[in-house]
């Protein structure tokens, strides 16, 4: 579970399957090479695409940092915050993206694509996105599901943590 603005939420098996689905039609559209979904706290939510060669929890941690102090920036300029981030290297690119004020899009690509190519296909992930997480957010806020409640993927660990380190 994420902490958020609004309360909690909680990322279930269904809707991680969605998320998945999107961020793999965004990496085939856009012949990026992978695709991650960060909350602002700096935890990993969904990856897409090509294994990463790094640790992807220190990348998922410095991305919310960097969105974070990106963020400070645009109010120092005079902006309510930055929707989206571009760092192009020589070889590697990355495009961050907002996702519903709470989530960051992070598509990294390299030389097969284009960042105009990036960028246009993920404006149309970040409007799904935008659709999905907010019904998830709208759902938590009204005291879970329509129907069957659906277990979240971080179901419990609080507790098994607990009884691993004793209370």
């Amino acid at each position: 579970m994420a902490e958020t603005s609004a309360g909690t939420w909680s990322l279930g098996e269904s809707d991680y399957h969605r998320i998945t689905e999107h961020l793999q039609a965004l990496l085939k559209e856009s012949s990026a090479r992978c695709a991650l979904l960060v909350d602002r706290t700096g935890q990993l939510l969904a990856t897409a695409g090509e294994q990463l060669s790094f640790d992807p929890t220190t990348f998922a941690s410095l991305t919310a940092a960097d969105f974070s102090a990106n963020d400070q920036l645009a109010k120092m300029i005079g902006e309510p915050e930055f929707a989206s981030l571009f760092h192009q290297g020589e070889k590697e690119s990355m495009y961050l993206a907002d996702i519903a004020r709470r989530v960051i899009l992070v598509v990294l690509f390299d030389n097969r694509t284009t960042v105009g190519m990036v960028r246009l296909r993920v404006k149309q992930t970040v409007g799904d996105l935008n659709q999905l997480f907010e019904e998830m957010f709208n759902r938590a806020a009204s005291g879970g599901m329509q129907g069957q409640p659906e277990s979240g993927l971080l179901e419990g660990a609080e507790d098994e943590i607990d009884r691993l380190f004793g209370d």
